[in-house]
């Protein structure tokens, strides 16, 4: 490999040339963007990196970045591992994502408001009606109701991939609670920490104004008649899995982080709990479900919530972000559905591709999947963090047998897709001293408010740190690189 004889790091890196390798081209070449910063690397040893890899976890550890990993019978607390080759994005590959990923929010948008309302695009025979109707996630007590501003999807967090075409998939959209934001912020710290000469040699766009402009977002679906909203970010407490990001992102926005007993509701509005007596509460950025907000209307047994919160906010008295419901369209059977929700209300051919997929709900589908396992990844449509995937070709006949059954239980409940080829990237593994190629996905983040958008420029890169394996879920043993976006093609 040519490249190798011009960075001794890299001795020992071997291009896989079945997959697309973001740094190295097919003939084994530095790509142009990444030179500058591959001859940077190169004035390091083995030695080096092991000491700053160090210097990073150290820095980790010391602010409390940490993220919480559920088992059968305990929860574990781990440091968010962190890679010390960033991920570059250049000006006119980011222009592509940052459009396609906007379109696809204004147009989920667009649907939400329509589920609640007039239900168009199911009586124009477009998406479903039991689709909907079978989705946990769809909420009663949205019916015909119109959040301040208008706005459902709030926040929303994209996945996709670089496939071996050199393209990006979109692999789901996430707009109930995405989460791994204050991570790209702390990344992109701890890289200023370690290698902090590397940034003198490119124009990358700072990710430090996301929690302003989240702020601004917040602060522009207000309830009428309020002049200065009074904001906080509400979390479930200490033992959730993304708590660290709920305090920092109050923290960094300057408002109270609460839990649910921090708050209350007399006449249908909120207040918080201070020692100078209560003090109204105008929009809440909800860390928590659904079905955990409000005792009075969904879980009577949730200590997490505040009783009489949808009250309030069906009231028009406090915004809640994102709004209750937005489930249904996070709901990866909808995802199937996606090019035709954009051409539906948009008017515009999706910017980003779909991975084709397969929903098991549908009968000839189904039997596609069944006669297909072992070529296929497949995922429940509700859940998060990489819970739940099965990818076909690394199953025993046992296995796979175990997952046909699991789908005939609850076909409804389930999505197949073709296994992928996720692009890799070089990261420095420690055990093995060096760097080796992994597979990599990128989650972007995307704001919607009253007249008002905003797309951080940046991303969590995640990173399957296990060889060959192909979820990147820090959950499942992933970690992540700091990402930049270039302000023009260097």
């Amino acid at each position: 490999m040519k490249s190798n004889t011009e960075n001794p790091t890299f001795e020992s890196y071997n291009r896989d040339p079945k997959l697309y390798d973001e740094i190295f081209d097919e003939n084994d070449n530095v790509r142009e963007t990444y030179r500058t910063l591959f001859n940077l690397y190169s004035e390091h040893s083995a030695k080096d990196f092991a000491r700053l890899n160090d210097k990073a976890k150290s820095s980790f550890f010391n602010q409390g970045i940490t993220f919480q990993v559920y088992g059968d019978h305990e929860i574990k607390e781990k440091i968010f591992p962190f890679d010390l080759f960033p991920r570059i994005i250049d000006a006119e590959e980011w222009e592509h994502i940052e459009k396609g990923v906007l379109q696809r929010s204004k147009a989920l948008n667009e649907f939400l408001r329509d589920l609640y309302h007039d239900k168009k695009i199911i009586k124009a025979g477009i998406v479903p009606l039991d689709l909907i109707s079978s989705s946990a996630n769809y909420l009663d007590q949205m019916n015909g109701f119109d959040p301040p501003g208008g706005v459902y999807n709030h926040i929303s967090g994209t996945d996709l991939i670089k496939h071996s075409d050199g393209k990006y998939y979109v692999l789901e959209d996430n707009i109930r609670c995405p989460s791994g934001v204050s991570y790209v912020i702390c990344n992109r710290t701890a890289l200023k920490r370690a290698l902090f000469g590397v940034f003198n040699h490119y124009q990358a766009y700072s990710v430090t104004d996301y929690a302003e402009n989240l702020l601004e977002i917040m602060e522009s679906v207000k309830p009428k008649g309020v002049d200065v909203p009074n904001c906080v970010v509400i979390t479930p407490g200490i033992y959730n899995s993304a708590y660290y990001e709920h305090s920092y992102l109050a923290k960094a926005m300057g408002v109270e982080l609460v839990e649910g007993r921090d708050l209350f509701v007399e006449n249908d509005f909120v207040y918080m709990k201070t020692i100078n007596g209560p003090q109204k509460v105008d929009v809440i950025y909800r860390r928590i479900d659904d079905q955990f907000i409000d005792p009075l209307e969904f879980k009577p047994d949730s200590a997490l919530g505040v009783p009489g919160l949808m009250a309030s906010y069906k009231k028009g008295n406090v915004c809640l972000v994102n709004a209750p419901g937005t489930g249904v369209a996070d709901d990866k059977a909808i995802y199937t559905y996606m090019p035709e929700i954009i051409k539906y209300y948009l008017d515009e051919e999706p910017i980003l591709n779909n991975v084709p997929t397969y929903h098991c709900s549908r009968p000839d589908e189904l039997k596609f999947v069944m006669d297909n396992i072992a070529t296929l990844v497949v995922k429940p449509v509700d859940e998060a963090g990489g819970y739940g995937i099965s990818i076909g070709n690394r199953l025993s006949s046992e296995e796979i047998e175990e997952v046909k059954r699991t789908i005939s239980a609850s076909p409804r409940k389930y999505i197949a897709q073709p296994i992928m080829s996720l692009s890799v990237h070089p990261t420095y593994i420690e055990d093995e001293d060096c760097f080796e190629p992994r597979h990599v996905d990128l989650r972007t983040f995307t704001l919607l408010g009253q007249d008002k958008d905003f797309v951080l420029k940046g991303g969590l890169t995640r990173v399957a740190l296990q060889k060959g394996n192909l979820i990147v879920n820090s959950s499942q043993g992933g970690g992540s690189k700091d990402t930049w976006v270039l302000k023009n093609n260097q």
